[in-house]
């Protein structure tokens, strides 16, 4: 089943704020030093390495950014610094010129105080028409989704133009287009790979909070009570101020870690969430964990951690396998194996898959990259 690699990756990024910022400039940082796999979980897929990945169209709402080369556009507006050493990058998107994007659901209250929203054709046809006639212009092969949590109806509208486009969606974001089933069922007909939703940490506090979890299972060890509380600095957590934007996040980080679990936890006793905007922590994000569990006869056993991480390239860290493994399902046209890397790279994959280990999922997915 093995082919040969159509390079570049030819991807479309929808927002471009921190977690693009990152996805970029890691691009830029591996373009250079192409010797350096450090970092990567995947250095090589099925022959694309992370210098094969080429953004050649970008969309976004913030007038700060809209008609900016996309090079530039990711130092713009509210982006911060994510942490990535600038003199080590060879820089990639400077020909690409960042396009207005409908806004839609996918700019809220909060994000507003902060940006100006380039205002557009309020036509969602033509807009529509406009948008799929720059992505066949540009040749994109995989739409990447970066937009804001709570952005329902402005992701919706995204997979559709994915579908229209005949691209490969990578849902970064906690919206469930990769786990409801029509969505799922519209790509598989189709022919087009759908991963996501909502991308884990590449080690983030959901990732070692599931390891976390299973241990408790695997030895043995009743979980009573858990939480996993969140702090940042960057517009994602500026954005979660807004409280009717989260039911979707809770649920998918939630779901994650109690899908790991093989008990039974009563909903009162998990909570796990986004909980604070701390403006200081910048582009790093904290995250406090507890487990409460009783062992051998009863014995309690208390567990308590704290993670401190750079949130954007945490993220890049995935997207970077994300983005490549459609391209390689979309070489084989076989979109069969996205189930498996949503498993592995994403906190809530489809239904079938929830409950597998990430053990389990990385087996699979390398199984099917590997076949020839």
């Amino acid at each position: 089943m093995n082919t040969q690699p159509t390079a570049p990756v030819r991807i479309g990024i929808i927002g471009v704020g921190n977690c693009a910022r990152a996805l970029l400039e890691g691009v830029a940082y591996y373009s250079a030093r192409p010797e350096d796999t450090a970092g990567l979980s995947h250095p090589d897929i099925a022959g694309y390495t992370p210098a094969d990945v080429a953004p050649v169209a970008a969309w976004d709402v913030d007038t700060d950014k809209v008609g900016y080369s996309l090079w530039d556009a990711r130092e713009r507006g509210q982006n911060l610094d994510v942490g990535i050493p600038q003199d080590l990058l060879k820089p990639v998107g400077q020909d690409v010129r960042v396009s207005r994007a409908p806004a839609l659901d996918g700019a809220g209250q909060k994000y507003r105080e902060r940006i100006t929203v380039a205002e557009g054709d309020h036509d969602l046809d033509q807009e529509a028409e406009r948008i799929r006639e720059e992505i066949r212009a540009a040749g994109v092969r995989v739409l990447v989704n970066y937009l804001p949590v709570g952005s329902q109806a402005a992701t919706e509208w995204w997979a559709q133009i994915a579908l229209d486009t005949g691209c490969a969606l990578v849902n970064n974001i906690p919206v469930f287009i990769a786990r409801n089933e029509e969505w799922r069922a519209r790509f598989r007909t189709a022919g087009l790979p759908l991963i996501g939703d909502d991308i884990k940490s590449q080690l983030g506090a959901t990732y070692v909070h599931r390891v976390l979890a299973r241990a408790f299972s695997d030895r043995g060890i009743t979980l009573d009570r858990t939480y996993q509380l969140n702090v940042g600095g960057n517009m994602d957590f500026y954005n979660m101020l807004e409280a009717e934007r989260l039911a979707t996040k809770r649920e998918s980080k939630s779901s994650a870690v109690t899908d790991a679990y093989a008990g039974e936890l009563e909903p009162g006793n998990v909570h796990i969430g986004p909980s604070d905007f701390v403006p200081f922590l910048g582009d790093t994000k904290k995250a406090f964990i507890r487990c409460e569990g009783r062992g051998f006869a009863g014995a309690r056993i208390d567990m308590e951690m704290q993670l401190t991480v750079p949130d954007s390239p945490n993220s890049a860290g995935i997207v970077i396998d994300a983005v490549r493994i459609a391209q390689v399902a979309l070489d084989r046209n076989d979109p069969t194996a996205d189930e498996w890397a949503s498993a592995w790279l994403f906190k809530a994959p489809p239904r079938p898959v929830a409950e597998d280990s990430d053990t389990e999922a990385r087996r699979r997915l390398d199984a099917w990259l590997n076949e020839v």
